[in-house]
């Protein structure tokens, strides 16, 4: 437990600001997988977590894509409400951290697997670059907001 001694032998409860902003990472991470797993494999179809096999494959792609995001969730609420129940959660940071997680996930997702990896593209038989520059402007304004808000968070406690 984080704490600061008091006299009297009391702690004083310090959040603990790196286990809230990591905390709140895999939640955004979770999130962000979440809805991309949702909204474009799901109700667009535009395309599944890997798409250079047979539909059956793809399937079973999302599927662990969607395993692996729920397994995610849970973990990082649970390590969330842990903080908050011995009161060393940092609310702001968990904040940052959510945002951070989740641009860096769409980030990651649309540099990585669509540039790189070519695991799949945003949407097949469409020009490309708009919906590239949307998807990875979007994760890196989600990416830079969290950044700030930890640095905002962080200069106000007085830690840098």
């Amino acid at each position: 437990m984080v704490g600061s001694s008091l006299p009297g032998g009391h702690t004083a409860d310090v959040p603990d600001g790196r286990s809230s902003a990591l905390a709140g990472g895999v939640i955004g991470i979770a999130i962000m997988a979440a809805v991309d797993e949702i909204v474009f494999h799901q109700l667009l179809a535009w395309h599944h977590f890997y798409d250079r096999s047979t539909p059956s494959v793809a399937l079973l792609s999302d599927g662990l894509l969607h395993a692996a995001e729920v397994i995610a969730l849970v973990g990082g609420f649970f390590w969330f409400a842990d903080l908050r129940r011995r009161h060393i959660l940092s609310a702001r940071l968990a904040w940052g951290g959510f945002l951070v997680g989740a641009g860096g996930f769409q980030l990651f997702d649309g540099l990585v697997d669509h540039k790189v990896l070519r695991l799949h593209q945003i949407r097949y038989g469409v020009h490309l670059v708009p919906y590239d520059v949307v998807w990875n402007v979007a994760g890196a304004a989600l990416l830079l907001a969290g950044v700030l808000l930890i640095w905002r968070a962080r200069s106000r406690d007085g830690r840098r």
